[in-house]
């Protein structure tokens, strides 16, 4: 009887291990570069500049908050204010989905202009100032490419990065390890990195 009543407790245990397993695994928000956005191909084609655009989807979107930031690094030292951000959150759907757009149109132009867009959130269009006086070379980072990546709620995520220098050439880093970014950031003369980060929101805590 001893014998039977262990093996049962066993496989309750066993089984709500499965379930939490299960349960974590369905609730992890995700994100990937686009294939085939039509927006990207629109700014290759016009050569507008650069743009990426990522499949967003949002578990728990009607307790959770989303923010998306670009910060900027000149000379390896944040500027106080991001260049661009947005924040929405607590959908009135449990499971939400859409794009996230970043793009710099006529980058190397006196007055630049920086689109950030959300899942039906979107900051206006706006001029920033020239990015650097004289421009050798520039270019877009992927940190996120084609396969999903699991986001999990209060991390902060890089999903790319912009870079511009006044020599000619720049150099590969793997920006998935955290002392190469920072000698990216340090090396280059500016850098915008696009953030990401997910959070419960205070009404729900």
């Amino acid at each position: 009887m001893k014998k039977n009543y262990f093996i049962i407790s066993l496989l309750s245990v066993l089984f709500l291990i499965v379930i939490s397993g299960c349960t974590k695994s369905e609730s992890m928000s995700n994100i990937s570069v686009k294939e085939d956005s039509k927006y990207v191909e629109t700014f290759k084609e016009l050569n507008l500049g650069v743009l990426q655009d990522y499949n967003f989807k949002l578990m728990n979107a009607d307790k959770t908050w989303v923010n998306i930031w670009v910060e900027k690094y000149v000379d390896g030292k944040r500027e106080a204010e991001p260049l661009a951000e947005l924040s929405y959150g607590i959908s009135p759907k449990k499971v939400a989905k859409g794009s996230i757009v970043f793009g710099m149109m006529n980058p190397d132009s006196e007055e630049p202009i920086v689109i950030l867009n959300g899942p039906s959130v979107s900051v206006t269009p706006h001029k920033i100032e020239k990015l650097l006086s004289s421009v050798g070379a520039s270019g877009w980072e992927t940190v996120i490419g084609e396969e999903e990546v699991k986001l999990e709620l209060g991390e902060t995520y890089i999903l790319g990065a912009y870079r511009v220098n006044e020599e000619p050439a720049i150099r590969t880093y793997d920006l998935q390890k955290e002392e190469e970014l920072q000698k990216m950031i340090n090396d280059d003369d500016v850098v915008l990195l696009l953030k990401l980060k997910i959070s419960f929101s205070e009404f729900n805590q």
